[in-house]
This record gives structure tokens, C-alpha cells and sequence, in this order.
């Protein structure tokens, strides 16, 4: 979602406020700007729209300041405009502040300040911020801070500038990720590590309540209490990001093209000398003692959790469940110390699984969180982490990160089964042979992308499809819809394919595109007596099934056979043909496939 990046140095922070938000480019966003001390003043640029407009703006404008912030915005209050872009300054500029999150009472807050002469400029709620803080500003920075955020409700990630202190950056942080890096005489901020990487693999991450001080190659850390304190920088080991798409015309293909090599390194991550999840070595003397697990994630993230919920409750013989975590968070699902709660996020910022985490600590749940970004929030909070070996994904539509998340629940599922004497040790290294083998499976349904290409065709001239499957292939229908939706912006919708029947299928029209989902052998002859419904009724239906259900598929005529694996694995593999169908799909309508409208990559805010 929203990018936050600062700069003090010896050198010009424009380049380094630009490269920044440039690297932040992937997480989403409609409208960027900077701000720098320079001349004893606070300069401001901002435009909306992409960077190449900021960037614009700046051409005919010479800043040699080497201290400054920048921010991509995602709209959330008022329009993304001009006005509404950030950086937002105070009344008089005195403070210049760039804000990830809400702040949940901003309103009160805003007519509290208007009573008291304040002036507004834009209809954000981080314009309340920056006049907070002039109003209880009384020469020691810190000071206001503590007690403007003794008033803010809400989530924030916060850089300042502040006019009186032109070599000085502040940072604090409530709810939303904010990090922290030393380079010699440099010092950064940014909301995420994949900003800071191209300087340095050491960074500091900020804790709940913590506030930074930034000086020229100093760093200095207040916990919440305020008083002053010491914080060790963490080393991640992420590549660097580019935005080098080589021969590529989408980041998206990219990374559906690097899946085969992303599932290698996470099993050989995850699986070592025959030990599968030896870092959960404390976790795995709970097995026996637990009694339920929860799958918690949102939008694929939580597809996958369906996906573990389903091969768990299979092989693993435990009561689970899966829920989205923004209805987990403010339900009341029991929890005690016999539930393992299970939290799936690419980014591990997701603001509302990150809730819904504090949410099963303080209920004493036991916590593990399969997360690809090592040194993020969910990290630090969780008990227990797989960490999955996706790497950084730009494109928003996630991919590679998807089925690095499939192949670690899979894992996860193998070891609890086994470790509870529900598998016996060669049950447990057989399925983990066929997993093994699902690399070499992806690469060959990509191998095949002009089949998907093809069958692109059902929807390309649509405005509404369908995704149908039983048992695990309804978790399959649900990511396939989804990614149809987000690149395509077709309005595609998952359904069991049991429940046609009742009321779904009077939606059906002529022409409808149906995708069928049919790798669960047990459950075909039902899922095929769904199929002919459709079919009977005007429907054009693409069938994705395994190759050993080929006979039984001879009459069909949009059949897209992908390679034979168990049953419930097949899952990663359905993916990996639905991604490349809905890219065809989407490139066919023109669509921005790397940055869908409205869509951010890292949902740090509710």
C-alpha cells in the first residue's frame, strides 16, 4: 500500500527519495511527492498519478537539500489528487509529515482544531497529524510527538520533517511497519526493507510505539515508555529488487516463469536432511496436545489457507477451520492453548492478519505465521515462522509467492500428520517424493503457455465468468476467480460446484464462461454431472483435470490436462495454469497488468 522513504546524508536526497519510492512502486499507489530541508524552508513536490509525473515536476527545479522524505499514497481520505498526495505540512509549515495508515478519529481531531484557528488544505486525516503537532510544540520535538500520540487513534507509520531542526528526520510507528539503515554518513527510513537493500543488508525495524531520532549516520531509539534505548539491526538476506524485467513484457509472467525455481528453494529450505521443519522443533511437542488449527489470511493468502485446512483435516485428523483475517479478528472464534493459529501473508505487514495474530496471543493461542519477508512485523510477533523463498514480487496479482505458501502448508500438513502418528514414515516420504516432483510439473504447464493463451479466449470479449470445483478444487476455483478479477477486471465468481443447484445457477446465461475444476479423482463423476448441467444450459466450460481423468474427457472440448500428482497437491498446480490464463486473458483487454486499478500490493491499512 503506501510507501513511506527518508534521507539524511552528505549527498543530494533527491535521487535517494526518488530511487526509494521507486522500489516502493509494487506495493500500489496513485500519487507520490517529496519534501526536503533546504534554505531554512521546507520544500514540497508532489503530483498524481505514476513517479515519472513527480519526477516531472522536479526537472525545472534545482534542490540541492540532503535531508528529506517521500511518500507513494493510496488513496484512502479524499480524492488522489494533488492536494491530497503527501507530504502534508502543518499551518504555519513548521512540520512536514508523511503518514501509512488511518487515523481513526481524525474527524473530532480536525473540528477540535479548526475551533482553534487551524487551517486545512486537503481532506486527509494525516493533515490532522502535522497540526497536532504544532500545537503542542513547544521547542522539543519529541515532546509534542508524545503528546500528539497520546490523542491519535488509529494505525501510523510517521516521518517528519521539522523547520526548526533542518539536519534532523523522525520516525514512530503504531500498527504500520516502519525500518530504519546505516551507511556511514547516510541514514534511511522506509516502510519497507526492499527501499533500503540497495545501501545496506543491516536494518533496524521499528517496534510497536518505538520513535526514532535520525541524524547524519546516527540513529537514535525511544521505546514507548520514551526513554532512550538500544536496538539491534537484523540482516536480510532478500535480493535486491529491480525493476528489471528482462526479456519479460510483465513483472506478473516473470514470476509465474520463476515458480519451478521459487518451490525448489523453499522445499530445500523448509526440508533438511530428511527432517521436514526443523526450526519448528518446540513447536512440533504441542502436536499432540493440540486440538484445533486455524487457517487465517486474506484475499490469496487465504485461498491457501482453505488449500492447508483441507489437506490437514485429511491426513492430519484435527478439527480446522479457515477464515478471512478481517472476520477472525472481530469474531469470536474460541481460542485457548489448545488451538494453533496459523497466519498467511506475503509481506507479513497484512494490517488485518497482523490484528488478528495480537488477537490469538492474547487469547494464549499458540501462533505460526508462513511469511515470505524476513524482519516484518508478523515476524517478530509470531511464536513460531516458516519463512517461504518467493523473493520479492512486484507485480501486485501474486504468484510465485501463492504456491511458495501452497508448497510450505503442504509441508507443514506432511509433518503434523506424521509427527502425530496419523501417516506412517513411508506415507509421510511418499507424498513428500510427489512434492518433490511439482517443480518440474509447473515448469512443464509453463512450458505449455500457449494452451493457456487458447483457452484466454472464453472470456476475453465477457464481463462475468464462473469457477466451480469440489473439495480442494473449490479453494483452487476461489484463487483462479480472484485473479481473474484482479487483472482482467472481469466480474468472475467461485462457487461449490454442489451448490448450483441451489440458486447459483439461475445467474447462468448464454455464453457464460465456466471454468470446472476436477483433480479431486474421488469427487470427478459428481463434478462432471455439474459440468453437463452448465453445459446443458448454454454454458462454455474449460475443464482443468489431471491426465489420468483423459478418457474420461474424451468428448470434451476445452480441456486443459495438467500433470498427475495427488490428488490434494494438485492445487499448485491448478494455479499456475490459472495465473497464465487470466495473463493471456487480461493482456487481450489491455488491462495494467502489473498495477491493477485500485489494488495494492501490501494491505497495511484496514
Amino acid at each position: 500500500m503506501c510507501g513511506i522513504i527518508g534521507y539524511i546524508g552528505k549527498n543530494k536526497a533527491v535521487p535517494y527519495l526518488i530511487r526509494g519510492l521507486e522500489h516502493l512502486e509494487y506495493r500500489g499507489y496513485d500519487s507520490s511527492g517529496i519534501a526536503v530541508s533546504q534554505g531554512g524552508e521546507v520544500i514540497t513536490v508532489k503530483a498524481s498519478g505514476r513517479i515519472s509525473d513527480l519526477k516531472s515536476k522536479l526537472a525545472g527545479i534545482e534542490l540541492t537539500a540532503k535531508c528529506g522524505i517521500g511518500h507513494t499514497r493510496w488513496a484512502t481520505h479524499g480524492e488522489p489528487d494533488d492536494i491530497n498526495s503527501h507530504p502534508h505540512s502543518s499551518m504555519s509549515g513548521l512540520f512536514t509529515v508523511v503518514h501509512n495508515g488511518i487515523i481513526e478519529n481524525y474527524l473530532p481531531l480536525k473540528k477540535e482544531l479548526l475551533g482553534q484557528g487551524f487551517t486545512f488544505k486537503s481532506s486527509t486525516d494525516t493533515e490532522v497529524i502535522a497540526n497536532l503537532l504544532e500545537k503542542y510544540y513547544e521547542g522539543d520535538v519529541l515532546s509534542a510527538l508524545s503528546k500528539c500520540r497520546r490523542v491519535l487513534e488509529g494505525s501510523y507509520a510517521l516521518c517528519i520533517i521539522c523547520r526548526d531542526f533542518p539536519d534532523t528526520l523522525y520516525g514512530v510507528r503504531k500498527g504500520s511497519p516502519l525500518h530504519c539503515a546505516l551507511k556511514r554518513t547516510e541514514s534511511f527510513f522506509a516502510s519497507d526493507t526492499v527501499a533500503l537493500l540497495p545501501y545496506t543488508r543491516e536494518i533496524f525495524t521499528l517496534g510497536e510505539g518505538e520513535t526514532a531520532v535520525m541524524k547524519k549516520g546516527k540513529i537514535t531509539f525511544y521505546g514507548s515508555d520514551g526513554a532512550e534505548t538500544e536496538k539491534k539491526a537484523e540482516r536480510v538476506n532478500l535480493p535486491e529488487q529491480t525493476a528489471d524485467k528482462g526479456d519479460f513484457p510483465h513483472f506478473m509472467l516473470k514470476e509465474i516463469y520463476e515458480q519451478p525455481q521459487v518451490l525448489r528453494k523453499t522445499l530445500s529450505a523448509l526440508v533438511r536432511d530428511g527432517e521436514l521443519l526443523p526450526e519448528l522443533s518446540e513447536l512440533k511437542k504441542s502436536f499432540f496436545a493440540l486440538q484445533k488449527i486455524c487457517f487465517v489470511g486474506c484475499g490469496s493468502a487465504y485461498h491457501a489457507g482453505l488449500a492447508g485446512k483441507i489437506l490437514m483435516e485429511r491426513i492430519g485428523n484435527i478439527t480446522c477451520v479457515a477464515e478471512t483475517a478481517s472476520e477472525f479478528r472481530y469474531g469470536n472464534t474460541p481460542l485457548d492453548g489448545k488451538t494453533l493459529c496459523i497466519f498467511i501473508s506475503q509481506s507479513g505487514e497484512t494490517a488485518d492478519t497482523l490484528a488478528a495474530l495480537m488477537k490469538a496471543k492474547e487469547k494464549k493461542a499458540k501462533t505460526l505465521s508462513v511469511i515470505n519477508v524476513r524482519g516484518s512485523t508478523m515476524a517478530g510477533e509470531s511464536d513460531n515462522v516458516i519463512y517461504t523463498e518467493a523473493g520479492t514480487e512486484i507485480a501486485v496479482a501474486t504468484t510465485k509467492a501463492y504456491t511458495a505458501q501452497l508448497m510450505a502448508l503442504y509441508l507443514f500438513a506432511l509433518c503434523f500428520a506424521h509427527e502425530r502418528w496419523q501417516i506412517k514414515r513411508s506415507e509421510r516420504d511418499r507424498l513428500l517424493s510427489q512434492l518433490s516432483q511439482l517443480p518440474e510439473k509447473v515448469q512443464s504447464i509453463i512450458d505449455r503457455r500457449d494452451r493457456a493463451e487458447l483457452f484466454s479466449s472464453l472470456f476475453d470479449r465477457r464481463q462475468e465468468g464462473w469457477f466451480i470445483g469440489r473439495g480442494s478444487d473449490y479453494a483452487s476455483a476461489m484463487e483462479g476467480s480472484l485473479k481473474m478479477k484482479e487483472i482482467s477486471y472481469i466480474n468472475t465468481g467461485a462457487y461449490p460446484a454442489g451448490e448450483l443447484k441451489h440458486g447459483t445457477i439461475s445467474l447462468l446465461e448464454r455464453g457464460t464462461p465456466v471454468v470446472a475444476l476436477c483433480c479431486e479423482e474421488r469427487l470427478f463423476p459428481k463434478t462432471f454431472a455439474n459440468i453437463k448441467e452448465v453445459k446443458a444450459r448454454g454454458a462454455r466450460v474449460l475443464i482443468l483435470a489431471q491426465k489420468k481423468s483423459s478418457q474420461a474427457l474424451t468428448d470434451e472440448e476445452n480441456v486443459f490436462l495438467l500433470p498427475d500428482t495427488e490428488d490434494e497437491f494438485a492445487g499448485l498446480l491448478q494455479a499456475v495454469a490459472l495465473q497464465l490464463i487470466s495473463y493471456f486473458t487480461a493482456l487481450k483487454r489491455g488491462c495494467d497488468i502489473d498495477k491493477p486499478k485500485n489494488l495494492a500490493k501490501s494491505v497495511t491499512v484496514e
